[in-house]
């Protein structure tokens, strides 16, 4: 299963994903930043597979089965203005699962999600890319 985690600005969320990720089975990590900084931490967070650039999110779009990162890797303009429109669009068009993590960060504010510390996003993050890379079979929450 390839996962394909997107950060930006100082690259922060994607390290800990990818630290937190790097252990999950039956997963591969791509780790592309919207700028070097951002690769930089992902790669020593521990990523094998990284690039950076517009070019490499629409590019890893394409072949990812799980899209993970802040809410506005699917917005344009979002993260000071990182996220080109082509990169929201390749996000937003991807046939990959999207697991959208809320910092309410960057003027994007997401009703109903209760203030949760980033650690805690991702740790559920992860969850949920643990139970996808598991298969269908090990689902007990019906879906």
């Amino acid at each position: 299963m390839r996962v394909l985690v997107i950060d930006g600005q100082g690259g922060g969320l994607g390290k800990l994903l990818v630290s937190s990720l790097k252990d999950v089975e039956n997963i591969r990590i791509t780790a592309i930043g919207t700028n070097s900084i951002a690769t930089g931490a992902m790669l020593k967070a521990g990523a094998k597979e990284a690039a950076t650039g517009e070019n490499a999110v629409i590019v890893g779009c394409r072949t990812a089965d799980i899209i993970v990162g802040a809410v506005g890797i699917a917005i344009a303009d979002s993260l000071l203005g990182e996220i080109t429109p082509a990169m929201a669009n390749a996000v937003g068009g991807s046939s990959a699962q999207k697991i959208l993590i809320p910092l309410n960060k960057c003027d994007i504010t997401i009703c109903g999600c209760g203030g949760k510390t980033m650690t805690a996003y991702v740790a559920e993050a992860v969850e949920l890319i643990r139970k996808a890379a598991a298969g269908p079979d090990d689902h007990t929450d019906g879906q």
